[in-house]
């Protein structure tokens, strides 16, 4: 499960220099850590190799899955309990995996592989995300489904969001309405990119 450093007083986690609300950040790869970092620190990470594997920079990339569906078979199939998840490529580990948000944190579901090959085939561009740094956030409800390509961040900023906030078994109405706002940000980020399904 990826574990976000405390900043202190929001400083960079390379140099120490004090950091703007809105900064970048690089994910540590083999304790899955998001590290906050000035512009200077992440532009020497940015190029491929400048890490030497530890590190990768994640970048601000946003985009909808136009017409998305997803059967209730096929999501069942997945072993995700609830109606979130959010999936990426875990290099170290070289394999797609799963989280569902829980009050408890992020917890892993053991994806079936050919299930999730069933909707990259029909999807393929979700299985083009950057490895490491790109997720996939998906959002099934009785009247729809929604999905979203995010930085990684943005992802576990939706495990933050429930675990500060659900209560009892249904999460209740301030967890729910969280939720809705953080899923109303990922629709105006995304304005005007597109990612849709093959035909």
């Amino acid at each position: 499960m990826l574990q976000k450093r405390p900043a202190p007083g929001e400083r960079c986690d390379f140099c120490a220099v004090q950091l703007a609300p809105n900064h970048s950040h690089l994910i540590e790869l083999a304790a899955r850590r998001i590290l906050c970092s000035c512009r200077p620190c992440y532009i020497v990470f940015e190029p491929e190799g400048a890490a030497q594997g530890r590190y990768r920079p994640i970048r601000e990339h946003y985009a909808p899955v136009v017409d998305f569906t997803l059967s209730d078979e096929l999501w069942d199939a997945l072993a995700i309990p609830i109606g979130l998840a959010f999936f990426f490529y875990n290099s170290l580990e070289k394999k797609m995996v799963a989280f569902y948000p829980s009050p408890a944190g992020a917890t892993e579901s053991l994806l079936p592989l050919d299930k999730w090959g069933e909707i990259a085939a029909t999807y393929p561009q979700l299985a083009a995300i950057a490895p490491d740094v790109e997720a996939i956030v998906i959002r099934r409800t009785p009247e729809a489904a929604s999905c979203y390509v995010v930085p990684i961040d943005a992802a576990y900023e939706l495990v933050g969001i429930i675990r500060s906030t659900w209560k009892g078994f249904d999460g209740g109405e301030e967890a729910h309405l969280r939720i809705e706002q953080y899923f109303e940000r990922l629709a105006e980020r995304s304005r005007g990119r597109v990612t849709a399904r093959t035909a």
